[in-house]
C-alpha cells in the first residue's frame, strides 16, 4: 500500500483534494486570509493548512482548514464552537471544527467571525 504524500504548502493540499471540494477551499482560505492580515500560512501544523501569528501559545496556530467528504472543514481553537453554538445549528461540529457541506454555500460572514474569535481566544490565552 503506498503511503498517502502529506502536501508540503496550501495549494499542494487544495490541489490534492477532489476536484468538487477545491473552490470551497479556496474560499474558505480567502476568508481566512481576509479575517486574519498578516497571518503565516502553513501546512506544518498537523499536515493541513494553518494560520498563525507569532509569540502566542500552540505555535501561534489559530485556524486550519481541511476536507473530509462531503465537507470542508474549518478548525478554530477551542471553546469558539461551543461560545456560538445556537449560530452553528445546522452544521455539524465538534469541539473544535465546524463542517460545511460542499454543495452548499460558505457562509463566509460567519467564517470571518469564528477566525476572529479563535484568535482574540489565542491572544487572551497568551497574555
Amino acid at each position: 500500500m503506498k503511503k498517502k504524500e502529506i502536501p508540503k504548502e496550501v495549494n499542494a493540499y487544495i490541489a490534492n483534494a477532489p476536484e468538487e471540494a477545491q473552490l470551497k477551499l479556496k474560499e474558505l482560505r480567502a476568508v481566512i486570509l481576509r479575517a486574519a492580515p498578516g497571518a503565516v500560512e502553513r501546512t506544518d501544523y498537523f499536515q493541513m493548512p494553518g494560520y498563525s501569528y507569532a509569540g502566542y501559545d500552540y505555535d501561534g496556530m489559530f485556524a486550519w482548514f481541511s476536507f473530509k467528504k462531503p465537507y470542508v472543514r474549518l478548525h478554530v481553537r477551542p471553546p469558539v464552537i461551543q461560545d456560538h453554538k445556537k449560530e452553528l445549528a445546522s452544521y455539524p461540529t465538534t469541539k473544535a471544527i465546524v463542517s460545511f457541506p460542499i454543495d452548499n454555500k460558505i457562509p463566509k460572514a460567519l467564517v470571518k467571525k469564528l477566525v476572529k474569535e479563535s484568535i482574540k481566544i489565542m491572544k487572551t490565552k497568551s497574555s
